[in-house]
């Protein structure tokens, strides 16, 4: 039996980050179907699984690939934006953050120092702020 599952997946693309994503997200929507009894969520979960079973059971291994890869370059984005926010709140108490007003790039500045000249790292441009 083990060497028979064996053969039939040899070949096939199996499981990756977006199949987990996938799991995760079928296992969400029927946990929220069940509370709300609303259809459209046993609909979302079911479409999630079929989706799932479809790209582990897939031959073309390189859609799959560059699907997964375009996946982990959106779910980088996000997650890269909330660990922007959790060092920014985690250095808010030693640092100001202010905003170029030529370029819009981000400035850190130490607080305390009363009124200060910042330059710009980017384009070198000098505002003066109150840290």
């Amino acid at each position: 039996m083990r060497e028979k599952m064996r053969q039939f997946m040899s070949g096939r693309y199996g499981a990756d980050q977006l199949g987990r994503f996938l799991m995760g997200a079928a296992v969400v929507t029927l946990i929220i179907y069940m509370i709300s009894r609303v259809s459209l969520f046993y609909l979302l979960a079911l479409a999630c699984l079929i989706w799932y079973y479809y790209r582990a059971m897939s031959r073309n291994c390189s859609k799959r690939y560059e699907e997964n890869l375009r996946y982990l370059q959106i779910q980088n984005r996000v997650m890269g934006r909330f660990r922007l926010m959790k060092t920014h709140l985690q250095q808010r108490k030693t640092y100001r953050f202010y905003k170029c007003p030529s370029c819009k790039q981000k400035v850190r500045v130490p607080k305390g120092r009363g009124k200060i000249s910042i330059t710009c790292p980017k384009c070198h441009a000098e505002f003066i702020r109150k840290s």
